[in-house]
């Protein structure tokens, strides 16, 4: 496979996720009809569920080529939703019994996460 077509192949499975993030989102906020974000915490979630199975066959059984684990993990379930990624993340330093670092990456990506959206949020609306 050449870098053109797998950079294609990405963009389309992230186009993809994408969508399918939209959709999912959508019809879950729909039928749950609360103020609370159901679309979005269903979204997270079924994303993780997907990371880890294509994470298990892709490292574990090896019944996965690189090319394919990027497109899936990187363009679709990137796209899909990030919180997967990041949930893998710290999964995979845990795994390693790097506590600190996976209790600081929880951390510091939530509490940074939400000053930085409140902070960006100012700056939007003086601009």
């Amino acid at each position: 496979m050449t870098l053109l077509e797998k950079l294609l192949l990405l963009a389309v499975a992230g186009g993809l996720g994408a969508l399918a993030r939209y959709g999912l989102a959508g019809v879950v906020q729909r039928v749950g009809g609360t103020g609370f974000p159901v679309g979005t915490l269903a979204v997270n979630i079924l994303g993780c569920f997907l990371f880890g199975i294509v994470w298990a066959i892709a490292t574990e059984r090896m019944a996965m080529g690189p090319e394919l684990r990027v497109i899936l993990l990187t363009g679709f379930l990137g796209s899909f939703t990030t919180f997967a990624t990041f949930m893998s993340e710290t999964y995979q330093l845990l795994a390693v019994s790097q506590w600190l670092p996976a209790l600081g990456n929880l951390a510091i990506t939530n509490l940074s996460g939400i000053v930085l959206f409140l902070l960006g949020l100012a700056v939007g609306r003086v601009v």
